[in-house]
């Protein structure tokens, strides 16, 4: 099909103008493409990690190697999506954007995840592990920081109100 302007566009969900590399605190969401349930399940409110959902967790934990200028917060990771809180530091000569520090976790994950694929069995995906993009909120202030921390730390607890929830995964 050719391209049509009027019906292939791709809006951006960032909000326009601002400088995703200036200093901020981040709250993102980074869920897996198609919802599909491959991190681990949640047991009487308690997200179990297998293999897969490790790993993201030990390659979140290492961005800070990578990019210097940030400084992780709360994050959790869900069966089927990943809740984070990133700070990008004003003291850095560095400033990677957002964007570029994202990118660079899902593409290391997902490399990681293809070989647990091939060498340890682990379910494969189809296509791509993450759905395209993410989603960002720019942490305002102190109050908002401290019901986002706490929302991170109760999904869990709320899975199954959760709009990601798919019936599959509770045990």
């Amino acid at each position: 099909m050719p391209y049509d302007p009027d019906k292939h566009h791709r809006r951006s969900i960032r909000l326009k103008g601002f400088d995703y590399s200036r200093s901020a605190v981040y709250f993102v969401t980074i869920c897996v493409q198609n919802r599909e349930c491959l991190f681990g399940t949640i047991s009487q409110h308690e997200m179990i990690l297998n293999d897969a959902g490790k790993l993201v967790s030990e390659e979140w934990l290492a961005l800070p190697e990578r990019f210097p200028a940030i400084i992780l917060d709360e994050f959790v990771v869900m069966p089927n999506h990943f809740h984070g809180i990133i700070y990008i530091s004003p003291n850095s000569v560095e400033h990677p954007t957002l964007g570029r520090i994202i990118g660079a976790f899902k593409s290391i994950v997902t490399d990681l995840y293809i070989s647990g694929v091939k060498d340890q069995g682990w379910t494969p995906f189809d296509r791509r592990l993450w759905q395209r993009n993410y989603y960002e909120h720019i942490v305002r202030d102190d109050s908002a920081l401290q019901k986002i921390q706490q929302y991170i730390r109760d999904n869990p607890l709320t899975w199954q109100t959760d709009s990601l929830y798919p019936d599959v995964s509770i045990q």
